[in-house]
């Protein structure tokens, strides 16, 4: 039975909690002298409500005690024999930095298997390893997980990309259900973990992210964003929200009045809500937002918008729990906000089953499950039902396995790498070593990237490192370029950014201090100090560019280029005008080499895609989506060396491949899919496992597809699948298999709809089959399709079986700005079926009654935002504690409010305005229509001070009109009405 939230206050509690504070105080319980841990304490009595043990942990905390619950870092409270906890432990795809653990495919790899009971099965693995920690706790740990990331992927730049799962909020939030009730243990009153939705809200983009305002009006923050959210909160498979960096409506995420006013109502449990790292900080006057003056001021006003932790500072609690007892003394926060927000992490902690008997429930598990063989073996199937099949021309694949004679080349086909949220590798089997399992025998291969030399061309001198496992110091020496400590391996990444690794030892060259080592396993760390540009000059001389991620910030002094720094040659960061020219010697080219190994063989496997830490990742989006140029010269040579070449793209995005694809036979995708990665393509590859993974994004093309990554209003701007109306590279939902399916009649049933799908072919295979829907005439703009329902099935071959696919008149509503609310529209709605949402094979219609938006009502209050069209305008933030105004960002800015109904004549225009001063005009028609009225705006000189401002209006205004307000510029316009 579910425990209903309540909102706690010290008044309630009064009398009994108090004598009960005072006893245990005492150091005894009402039946006689105890310790802490004593069942007769209600707190530690599992067969009492939560909401009864809560109050009962609540009543024997002091506020200081309270308080401290507040930051990330909860210490412990020892006269209650009450321990530490953390919330926030990194679960995206496995447990991570705690040292080695089952590592799944990427987020965005999982979903590309369109299969939520297998991502369950992940989710509940992922838990159970996290409890596996339990009994040792190391340092970081914690039974409250951040995962997973539900932000929809609307842009294909976002360097997070990784992290998500789809743009299509309703995959996302399906597959997001599925992760959390695993990572839950599927009973919400006894919690294996306690999963945290990252990040609420609008969060797409790393550029300025802690600054840029995502403008989110009503129908893409209700239809698109919320519904990311919303089902797995509803479904109890999440335990609360992380707000994220960014603002939104020009208000800061982290002071959100939405984390209370909204995502606490989608459950009856409590929520535990937490900030992302640092956030808090950032809202004061000397962060980055300054929309406080003080830490005081930020973290009550997070508080009461629904903030329960703090995430910031690291381990030191001091600043916040000081600025919390501030607001406090100062009034700016009540006892009972501090209550609230105590009481909601203590009921995450009483359902852990931390104050239970043996740590409940799920307080047995031990290490043993981590890395177990069957989880390993799910981390196999997983990874291998993620694959997609892009292409496969004359049935290039699968492989025979008796065709023994492979080779496997490309700068991947021998690594695996890991992002910044993975585990820790227990070990890596890698393309090449999977195929060489699976055949039984070695395989040629080749990393297919030039080893070069680097000579001073002033002095001659070749640039060295160390041989030793820890290296040396980069330097200038006398050195011939024959030795390997003057040689480099250099990986293309795209973006003119390559790593150097040294030959002398394997490792790769990063800053370190004020030089360079070759010290590094992968490239890795939070500015990621491996990155460097090889920019060449008029003379065919290179300059040698360090780029590691902290030269973009504004705190980086100038000097970025690299050459002699010390009197024995060391090389350390200089000007460009003093950085040394260097001549590039080839040693060994890739290329050749590659297409040495892969000539004769009867098939060349090619393993190219990105470096996880490099062009794509927390804090630095994508600006070129195509493959490194290099890499894409390595695929065309092997192609032309074999023309049984088969092409494997390993990365954690969409890639403008268009080229590549039209020339090779045989093309698969894969994100960076863990430890397992070298056999699931193995399985993939030769035909074990018939690929079934289907694409979570839509491929574009070409970056000029996409409007600017700031741009979040997908309605206008024709975003994702639903709107685009260009021609993808690969669409929505798109995937191949080694078999081929055909679809049935789509016929209605009681709940839904459903199609008998065969497989046509001679393989046994998964068809992922796919419903959409399309509204054919609405007020609004609707979307082109719009995922419904999907189910992943296994046929065999001539096999048939009936998919039934539920969808029900709720699940075709829009939000409708008129009136505020979701609506079902009477009309005709397109059902389609298909293999992708291109691929539709079969369709009917659908006759709906509903109802008919009517005509706006102007006479009533209207809200700005809730316009339909829009044009030089931002939404902006209406106060600092709620509330969505209308800025206009230049002079002629207006706003559409379509099919209004004046009636016989509207006689008066009032709107409240803030901010500059200057013309309201009420114009019909369009921007430049017959103008009825004007009002003037004298200023108020604060954003947040409104005046109210009036028009007469011209016998014009009646009957039904789209009308149009044009605003002066600096204009903040909050709410109007016509009457």
């Amino acid at each position: 039975m579910k425990r209903k939230r309540s909102h706690r206050t010290t008044v309630s509690r009064a009398v009994p909690v108090l004598a009960l504070t005072l006893i245990a105080g005492l150091g005894v319980t009402a039946t006689g002298t105890a310790a802490a841990d004593d069942p007769a304490y209600a707190f530690r009595n599992p067969k009492l409500p939560v909401d009864r043990r809560v109050d009962d942990l609540l009543g024997r905390l002091t506020l200081d005690e309270k308080i401290s619950l507040l930051h990330q870092y909860q210490p412990a409270i020892p006269r209650l024999g009450i321990k530490s906890f953390k919330t926030g432990t990194e679960a995206l795809h496995g447990v991570a930095w705690l040292g080695e653990a089952t590592v799944f495919p990427q987020a965005v790899g999982l979903a590309s298997t369109w299969d939520p009971s297998l991502i369950k099965r992940v989710g509940s693995a992922v838990g159970d390893e996290t409890r596996g920690f339990q009994q040792e706790r190391p340092a970081g740990w914690g039974l409250n997980l951040w995962a997973p990331v539900v932000n929809p992927l609307r842009d294909p730049r976002w360097g997070r990309n990784e992290e998500g799962y789809s743009e299509d909020p309703h995959l996302t939030s399906s597959l997001a259900t599925a992760y959390g009730t695993g990572l839950t243990g599927g009973d919400p009153d006894h919690l294996k973990t306690a999963p945290t939705l990252k990040h609420f809200l609008g969060n797409n983009n790393e550029v300025d992210r802690t600054t840029t305002s995502s403008d989110l009006r009503p129908r893409v923050l209700k239809e698109y964003e919320e519904q990311a959210y919303r089902p797995a909160i509803e479904a109890d498979a999440a335990t609360g929200v992380m707000s994220s960096y960014n603002l939104v409506n020009g208000r800061p995420t982290t002071v959100n009045p939405a984390l209370d006013d909204d995502v606490r109502t989608w459950s009856s449990y409590d929520l535990l809500n937490v900030t992302d790292a640092y956030a808090p900080n950032n809202l004061t006057g000397t962060g980055s937002q300054k929309y406080y003056d003080t830490l005081a001021e930020g973290n009550a006003a997070a508080l009461k918008a629904g903030i329960d932790s703090f995430t910031t500072d690291d381990a030191n609690s001091v600043p916040t729990t000081s600025a919390i007892k501030s607001a406090v003394s100062a009034g700016q926060l009540k006892e009972s906000d501090v209550d609230t927000a105590a009481g909601h992490i203590l009921s995450i902690r009483v359902r852990l089953g931390e104050f239970d008997p043996g740590g409940g429930k799920y307080g047995s598990i031990d290490k043993s499950v981590v890395n177990s063989p069957a989880h390993q073996k799910l981390a196999r199937k997983t990874a291998a039902d993620a694959t997609v099949l892009l292409k496969n021309s004359g049935g290039a694949l699968p492989l025979k396995t008796s065709a023994k004679n492979v080779a496997v080349v490309g700068p991947l086909a021998d690594t695996l790498y890991t992002d910044w949220y993975s585990g820790t590798l227990p070990y890596a089997v890698t393309p090449k070593e999977g195929i060489a399992a699976k055949l039984g025998a070695p395989v040629a291969g080749s990393e297919g990237v030039d080893r070069i030399a680097l000579k001073n061309a002033e002095n001659g001198k070749y640039v060295t490192a160390g041989s030793d496992a820890d290296g040396e110091p980069l330097k200038e020496t006398a050195s011939g370029g024959a030795e390997t400590q003057a040689q480099f391996d250099v990986f293309d990444w795209g973006a003119g950014i390559v790593t150097l690794r040294s030959a002398a030892n394997g490792k790769y060259v990063g800053a370190k201090g004020s030089g360079f080592v070759n010290d590094q396993v992968q490239p890795g760390g939070w500015f990621v100090q491996q990155q460097f540009a090889l920019e060449e000059q008029a003379d065919g001389t290179y300059l040698l560019r360090y780029a590691g991620y902290e030269t973009r910030e504004p705190w980086w002094s100038n000097p970025v280029y690299l050459g002699p720094a010390g009197a024995d040659g060391t090389l350390g960061l200089v000007s460009k005008e003093e950085a040394a020219r260097y001549t590039k010697d080839v040693v060994r080219s890739g290329t050749e080499e590659a297409v040495a190994a892969v000539k004769g063989k009867d098939t060349a496997v090619v393993v190219v895609g990105s470096m996880p830490a490099i062009n794509g990742r927390e804090n630095d989006d994508r600006e070129d989506m195509s493959l490194a140029p290099a890499q894409e010269a390595l695929v065309k040579a092997v192609r032309a060396a074999n023309p049984n070449t088969v092409v494997v793209v390993e990365n954690s995005y969409p890639t403008t491949i268009g080229d590549l694809q039209k020339e090779v036979p045989a093309l698969l995708w894969t994100t960076h899919a863990g430890q397992e990665t070298g056999n699931a393509l193995a399985d993939v590859l030769f035909g074990d496992v018939n690929p079934a993974g289907r694409l979570t994004q839509t491929w574009y093309r070409s970056e000029s597809d996409l409007p600017s990554i700031l741009e979040y209003d997908n309605i206008k701007h024709d975003r994702t699948y639903q709107y685009f109306k260009g021609d993808p590279l690969y669409e929505f939902g798109y995937g191949l298999s080694y078999t081929s399916f055909r679809y049935g009649e789509l016929k209605r049933v009681s709940d839904g709809y459903e199609v008998a799908v065969t497989n046509t072919g001679r393989r046994t295979g998964d068809e992922v089959v796919q419903l959409y829907t399309h509204q054919r005439a609405s007020r609004d703009k609707q979307p082109l399709k719009q995922l419904e329902a999907f189910q992943r099935l296994s046929l065999k071959p001539g096999q048939t079986k009936t998919v039934k696919l539920k969808l029900a008149a709720d699940d075709l509503a829009h939000w409708d700005v008129t009136r505020s609310k979701w609506v079902v529209e009477s009309g005709t709605y397109d059902v389609l079926v298909g293999a992708s949402s291109e691929d539709i094979r079969s369709r009917t219609s659908l006759k709906v009654r509903g109802e008919t938006i009517p005509a706006r009502d102007l006479s009533r209050v209207t809200r700005a935002e809730n316009f339909d069209d829009y044009e030089g305008v931002r939404l902006v933030d209406e106060s600092k504690v709620r509330g969505t105004a209308v800025g206009a960002t230049s002079g002629g800015a207006w706003l559409k409010f379509k099919d209004s109904q004046l009636g016989s004549g509207a006689a008066k225009f009032s709107a409240r305005v803030a901010g500059a001063a200057g013309k309201v005009e009420v114009r019909l028609g369009s921007p430049t229509g017959t103008l009825v009225g004007t009002a003037q705006a004298g200023g108020t000189g604060s954003p947040y001070t409104y005046e109210t401002v009036t028009a007469d209006l011209t016998s014009a205004a009646k009957g039904r009109q789209d009308v149009y307000l044009v605003l002066g510029d600096g204009i903040r316009l909050s709410t109007f009405s016509v009457r």
